[in-house]
């Protein structure tokens, strides 16, 4: 039978190919939605200032780098399903020498990026229809790795005018559902740039073991915290290993984003398990991106010193500048690499897609991210998220140009 013949046939008929209902539900990142019109601009001969997207400018550390001149395999075959054990073994360094902790190897689990470790955690600790509490602004792509795993995300707000700091354990427990199995926080926050304190990270652990719920933290951004700020890490917790799972991810450490690899950490050995047999489903995490990543060890503290210094002073270019522009509202940033200002317009999607479609200054515009993708509620639609991730001259070109496209915008608001 002609294959084509059966094709017309069937399209005849009325017979119509259907996707799932996950298809259907998986958002649109806010992040990368935009990147078609940013190629249009790029295309017109426009210079695009990317402050959309987490990607850092700095270098990453030559001694990783130079690893891959190291690599004399024939073959490049598929690595241990739970990582090598030079990079386990690596992580384990990490974590005693960073953090004073002692943890075994059968405790840390080699993911594809901190990503494959979120989705990994979603799908150990909840089965499908479970709800997940997650504040809100929230990463934007929790909601994706939710849907992935037929999960619910249920918001807690959190306010700007707050510094999108917890809010008390009551809107926590409004927010509980009888299906509730899961809490996600990321802290250092994306993407509003919030430390939370220890005894913020307590309440909420004091919450997960009165209810039963299991505390995925989110730990990407741990060594970018400033002014003297420390960041709790969740496997510091007192009595907390049942339930606590982290995420971790070498993307922003080392500014190599591109290596896609991290890692679930954990003390409770049937959540490892669980998350091993995941991992053997997909063979195995990337074994180059485990090569390259041994060379980290070679770095001392004058490294992530030096990197948090220079993320503070863009920091703080950043955060003057915005302050500067009439109408722009926001709370200094306390870590990580972003922020969540409160601009002046009608709506964030509007405004993002017109900053690339219709306006530049210079032949030059700017990328931002709509906030209304890091929100489960209607909130954000006049907020955007800033990454500062460029060099201090690029970043004073971008608020100069979002001042000037703020004048020229035709939905600005009082």
């Amino acid at each position: 039978m002609n294959p084509t013949t059966t094709v017309d046939q069937a399209t005849k008929s009325g017979t119509a190919l259907q996707l799932s209902r996950r298809a259907h539900l998986i958002p649109a990142s806010p992040i990368r939605k935009l990147a078609p019109l940013a190629d249009a601009a790029k295309a017109r001969g426009i210079h695009v200032y990317h402050l959309n997207i987490g990607q850092p400018d700095i270098e990453t550390p030559a001694c990783m780098r130079s690893r891959l001149k190291e690599l004399d395999a024939k073959v490049l075959e598929y690595s241990p399903s739970g990582g090598t054990p030079a990079y386990v073994e690596s992580l384990q360094h990490y974590y005693q020498r960073r953090l004073g902790m002692d943890l075994r190897t059968d405790q840390i689990l080699a993911t594809t990026g901190g990503s494959e470790a979120i989705l990994f955690a979603f799908m150990a600790c909840a089965n499908e229809g479970d709800d997940v509490l997650s504040l809100e602004p929230f990463y934007t792509n929790y909601r994706a790795f939710a849907t992935m795993a037929g999960l619910n995300i249920r918001p807690v707000a959190t306010r700007g005018r707050d510094g999108f700091h917890l809010p008390a354990r009551e809107a926590f427990e409004q927010a509980l559902t009888p299906r509730t199995k899961v809490v996600i926080i990321c802290n250092p926050n994306n993407p509003t740039g919030t430390v939370f304190s220890r005894e913020e990270i307590e309440m909420l652990a004091g919450f997960c073991r009165e209810h039963g719920l299991f505390l995925i933290s989110d730990e990407v951004y741990r060594e970018f915290v400033y002014d003297g700020r420390h960041a709790t890490s969740a496997l510091e917790l007192p009595n907390a290993d049942d339930f606590v799972i982290v995420v971790d991810s070498l993307s922003k450490r080392y500014s190599a984003c591109g290596i896609r690899l991290g890692a679930l950490v954990t003390r409770n050995k049937s959540v490892w398990d669980a998350g091993l047999r995941m991992a053997q489903g997909r063979l195995s995490p990337p074994g180059l991106a485990q090569f390259i990543a041994v060379g980290a060890e070679n770095l001392g503290e004058e490294y992530t010193r030096d990197v948090v210094k220079e993320y503070q002073h863009r920091r703080d270019v950043l955060y003057d500048g915005l302050r500067a522009i009439p109408g722009v509202s926001l709370t200094k940033p306390e870590g990580a690499f972003y922020c969540m200002p409160t601009l002046p317009i009608d709506d964030a999607d509007r405004f993002a897609s017109w900053l690339l479609r219709d306006f530049s200054h210079d032949g030059a515009t700017v990328m931002v991210a709509p906030a209304t993708g890091f929100y489960a509620s209607e909130l954000g639609q006049h907020e955007v998220r800033i990454a500062y991730v460029l060099n201090e001259k690029d970043l004073r070109a971008s608020i100069d140009l979002l001042r000037i496209a703020l004048e020229q915008y035709p939905g600005r608001t009082a």
